[in-house]
């Protein structure tokens, strides 16, 4: 991916550049928002990681003067206030997600991924497939081993994350965020209710569990347990 750091202090910038590009990606720096701004609407970016407090130009209003301007590369915006109504003002700017400082690099990367896999070729697919497990995203139909199986509807949007994201491991933090829309106090335990719902129409009658908890991490959907 090509990423855009707007962010004013030099250290976090450094560290955020040396540790996307160790990542794999490329990453340029705007010490400021006037210049972010700027960047963003010349070049082509695939991510824009957005300081939210910025000299010149604060990170809210450049996500909006870019959405203004009909340019939409998603874009995630780090702040310190990590209240619920901070973290609604970010995304109705235009903010793509939010993540609060101090925060972990690895986190930070997982969301800039999956923000990029949304506008990726891969999104105009309808239906999803792990192992002998199908989703239609179009009809709303699932399946496994061709018996349907029938969801609600918040089961279907977190089976559809899921299997969006195959293979990888999804954290409760994404889940609540990406499935329900909304900050939960992430010691909630409207997760582990949904999953083990979910898990008891996708596996119980099956030999082989496509469903898996990650100790301590979040959760997976893998055609095979390793």
């Amino acid at each position: 991916m090509r990423v855009l750091v707007i962010e004013d202090d030099q250290e976090t910038a450094t560290f955020l550049q040396r540790a996307l590009k160790e990542s794999g990606h490329m990453a340029e720096h705007a010490a400021d928002g006037q210049t972010g701004l700027e960047l963003a609407k010349a070049n082509a970016y695939d991510i824009l990681i957005v300081d939210r407090m910025l000299p010149k130009c604060d990170g809210l209003t450049v996500i909006g003067m870019l959405r203004a301007d009909d340019v939409h590369t998603p874009a995630l915006i780090l702040s310190a206030l990590d209240g619920v109504d901070e973290r609604v003002k970010g995304l109705r700017a235009g903010g793509d997600d939010y993540l609060t400082k101090p925060y972990a690099f690895s986190e930070l990367l997982a969301r800039i991924e999956v923000l990029a896999r949304r506008t990726s070729p891969d999104e105009a697919s309808t239906k999803l497939q792990v192992g002998d497990l199908t989703l239609d995203r179009l009809t709303h139909k699932v399946a496994r081993a061709g018996e349907p199986i029938l969801l609600q509807p918040r089961e279907f949007r977190l089976l559809e994350y899921l299997m969006k994201h195959a293979g990888q491991v999804v954290t409760r933090t994404m889940l609540l965020e990406n499935v329900w829309d909304y900050h939960f106090d992430p010691q909630t335990n409207v997760i582990d209710v949904h999953i083990s719902r979910l898990r008891s129409k996708i596996d119980k009658s099956f030999d082989k569990p496509l469903l898996h908890t990650v100790r301590g991490a979040g959760y997976t959907i893998r055609d095979s347990a390793q």
